[in-house]
């Protein structure tokens, strides 16, 4: 399989395993408060994650010039606080976010990320970027409109969500910049420990240490492995072959395979509206994987 299409294709499982979450997060959001159940999860992806490293001979990335050895690692390290900054601060407000939002509207919020990703990118690079990746992300935006807007007064909640867009939009553009450099899995490894070490302190300072309770351990079991470690890993290997715009574009299907998930699970169901928004992002997607055809001469 061709590198890109392996790309994206570990991107849709991304999304699929996102998807799968939400009422894991919900029910137990309602036993452990958000710093302790973020700290929770990402400490048991990241010991899950160590053992890895002894299986996985992680050679790829960017070779040291000669006598600077030290220059590779730095650069690892650095990387690895960039973009677990980001992901810990989009966590941290998606959280709060959800206290006075509904989830609906925080997901239809953050989805303005699809749109944001390719309006900077063609801002910073200065490139004209082809027509499909201009209209997909539109595409996908009304299509996110009718499956999560729910419409009404704006409140406090979603001007955090507004800020978990900015912060995931500048996730995915620094994961797609650093991904290629450095080795995928001792990349992984340094986010879940940046993202483990600051939600533990948000945790200490805001009084909220907890130990879960027995019943909340597979749930945690299966955030923390399944829904940190794995997907954390496909997104870092995934976006060393696709672009920061495909990839947003993708991720624009999580509300879509959320709302599969739901329908087989906990038998909701989201009438037309919400399979129409659904089939817009799903040709949104396909639309921004377009090529024109080369003309010769």
């Amino acid at each position: 399989m061709p590198r890109h299409s392996l790309g994206i294709l570990l991107l849709v499982i991304v999304t699929c395993i996102w998807g799968s979450t939400f009422a894991t997060v919900k029910t137990l959001g309602e036993h452990l408060a958000a710093p302790a159940l973020i700290g929770w999860r990402f400490l048991l992806g990241t010991l899950f994650t160590l053992p890895l490293l002894m299986f996985w001979r992680d050679t790829s990335g960017a070779a040291a010039p000669q006598g600077s050895s030290d220059l590779p690692r730095r650069s690892l390290i650095k990387d690895s606080v960039v973009v677990g900054l980001w992901l810990v601060v989009g966590y941290a407000a998606q959280t709060i976010a959800l206290q006075t939002t509904t989830a609906n509207r925080a997901a239809f919020i953050t989805a303005l990320g699809v749109v944001l990703v390719p309006l900077y990118q063609a801002l910073i690079t200065r490139k004209p970027l082809p027509a499909p990746l201009w209209i997909a992300p539109i595409v996908a935006l009304c299509g996110l409109a009718l499956l999560s807007w729910e419409g009404g007064q704006l409140v406090t909640g979603d001007l955090w969500a507004l800020g978990c867009t900015v912060s995931y939009v500048a996730f995915i553009l620094s994961l797609s910049r650093a991904a290629s450099a450095h080795p995928p899995l001792m990349f992984t490894l340094l986010q879940l420990l940046v993202v483990t070490v600051l939600a533990w302190l948000w945790a200490a300072l805001s009084g909220h240490l907890a130990w879960p309770a027995a019943s909340d351990w597979g749930p945690l079991l299966y955030l923390g492995i399944a829904a940190t470690t794995i997907t954390t890993l496909l997104q870092t290997v995934g976006q060393r072959w696709v672009s920061a715009t495909e990839a947003s574009i993708i991720y624009a299907l999580e509300p879509v395979t959320a709302s599969v998930f739901s329908y087989f699970l906990i038998h909701e169901v989201i009438g037309v509206r919400g399979l129409l928004g659904g089939a817009l992002v799903v040709g949104a997607t396909i639309l921004s994987q377009w090529k024109r055809p080369k003309t010769g001469g």
